[in-house]
């Protein structure tokens, strides 16, 4: 399996201490797919940038992931709420249906997507 950057670890700052989301590409299956990481309790998480609810991507602003309490990712379309460490629906109108996850890893300062 090999690893692609994404971007130093210094990037991700814990949702609970206020930090955004990188965002960044990745090709599954022949298609583009927009993809973000975040940091939640320390570890670095990486899932496709699309709600379970419909086909759109989840943050309001670049980078911006993680409800006003720093605890779950959310839509700001439609509110729906997600396990930071698993993508899980965990509320709102994603009915049950979670974030794509992505393998990443993170070692010499930087974040890595596993391939």
């Amino acid at each position: 399996m090999s690893e692609r950057l994404i971007c130093a670890s210094s990037a991700l700052v814990d949702g609970s201490e206020g930090g955004q989301g990188v965002r960044f590409t990745v090709t599954r299956d022949g298609v583009e797919d927009q993809a973000f990481v975040i940091r939640h309790r320390g570890v670095a998480h990486a899932f496709i940038n699309r709600c379970g609810h419909v086909p759109i991507e989840l943050d309001w602003q670049e980078g911006r992931f993680f409800d006003i309490t720093g605890s779950h990712l959310i839509c700001a379309t439609h509110g729906a709420l997600y396990s930071p460490q698993t993508g899980q629906c965990i509320g709102g109108r994603c009915n049950g249906k979670g974030l794509t996850t992505l393998a990443v890893c993170e070692h010499d300062g930087n974040i890595y997507l596993k391939e």
